[in-house]
């Protein structure tokens, strides 16, 4: 499992430094992420996509639980009132239940998609002032090294600590 990095950083330049660095110690760029205001020009950084700036993971989630529930609780009414033909009651609460939540996967995700990231809320005033957010998903037994190279190397770096964790397949 990765944990999620979080760094402020004053400019442009210090980002590039951070970035080298962190190649440097072989982080992966698909593993560094870079979120700063829409008109900045971050040259070479690694910009965050979709999945770091939105929900949409999380809406993932929670449509796939919500509509498989929907799903096998109208299949279990259907069956209860006889709307189901007899000898295929199985495959139908099956069928209806990945239905369900198929197509809540699909409704919440486009509705997360417009919706920024919750756990970035905390620092939209900084990024807004200016500053770059640089987040590095890190191994966990890496942690302790990547924090130390960052405040030895980069004094002018506000580390604003880590998520919890970060999905193996987001």
């Amino acid at each position: 499992m990765r944990r999620r990095l979080y760094f402020l950083l004053p400019d442009v330049k210090s980002a590039k430094v951070v970035h080298n660095d962190l190649l440097l110690a072989k982080i992966d760029e698909r593993h560094q992420h870079v979120i700063a205001q829409k008109d900045m020009e971050l040259e070479d950084l690694p910009e965050a996509d979709l999945r770091q700036k939105s929900d949409i993971v999380h809406g993932l989630q929670v449509g796939i639980v919500i509509g498989g529930l929907t799903g096998m609780i109208l299949s279990a009414i259907a069956v209860s009132m006889d709307m189901i033909v007899p000898g295929i009651e199985v495959w139908s609460i099956a069928s209806l239940t990945l239905g369900g939540a198929f197509l809540g996967a699909f409704a919440s995700s486009m509705i997360a998609i417009n919706v920024s990231n919750t756990h970035l809320k905390q620092f939209r005033h900084d990024v807004e002032a200016g500053k770059i957010l640089y987040m590095v998903d890190v191994r966990y037994k890496r942690i302790d090294e990547i924090l130390e190279l960052v405040r030895g190397q980069h004094p002018e770096a506000d580390i604003r600590g880590f998520d919890p964790q970060i999905p193996a397949f987001p």
